[in-house]
């Protein structure tokens, strides 16, 4: 940890308070939005301990307190990037699988999901984001366009799109 780091995770009682009011109450939507993210839940428990840890760290530079959740959100969502770009990709060589190994892996990556969760997560991650965003987190389409840098119209086209896809998944 550099010194810069170490010299802004001595809160006063009044950022712990703050803290507390602003940002723990959110933890869920974080949890839900980091799961929609990584479809994994360690990671989605390891982003958002570290974006707990860096909120905690920059609470006091938190200027409009009306826009905590898109900051804590925005925090998460890089968090779970640096994380992902950490993690080294283990790959099978699925070709060289024979009978039972191929069943025991297709039922490990099965193993406690239902058919909506499957079906969410095998949408296109530009279908899987902005429906996240959406549905788990109560966005309207103007602001997952403002961040993720889209044009509104941009967004209801894959809010739309993801929503046909999980139709004809769900109905097949």
């Amino acid at each position: 940890m550099n010194s810069d780091n170490a010299a802004t995770t001595t809160q006063t009682p009044c950022s712990k308070q703050r803290f507390n009011q602003l940002i723990l109450p959110l933890a869920q939507d974080m949890q839900r939005y980091a799961l929609s993210l990584s479809r994994d839940p360690e990671l989605a428990q390891d982003v958002v301990q570290e974006a707990m840890l860096r909120a905690w760290r920059k609470i006091d530079g938190l200027r409009d307190e009306s826009s905590v959740k898109a900051w804590l959100l925005t925090i998460v969502r890089r968090e779970f990037v640096r994380q992902v770009q950490r993690r080294r990709v283990q790959t099978v060589d699925i070709d060289r699988l024979h009978g039972d190994e191929l069943t025991r892996l297709a039922v490990a990556e099965d193993h406690g999901t239902d058919e909506l969760q499957r079906a969410i997560g095998k949408l296109n991650k530009k279908y899987r984001q902005p429906l996240a965003m959406q549905a788990l987190l109560g966005y309207s389409a103007a602001d997952i366009a403002e961040k993720l840098g889209l044009r509104r119209g941009a967004v209801l086209t894959r809010l739309f799109r993801a929503r046909q896809q999980l139709r004809v998944a769900l109905a097949a």
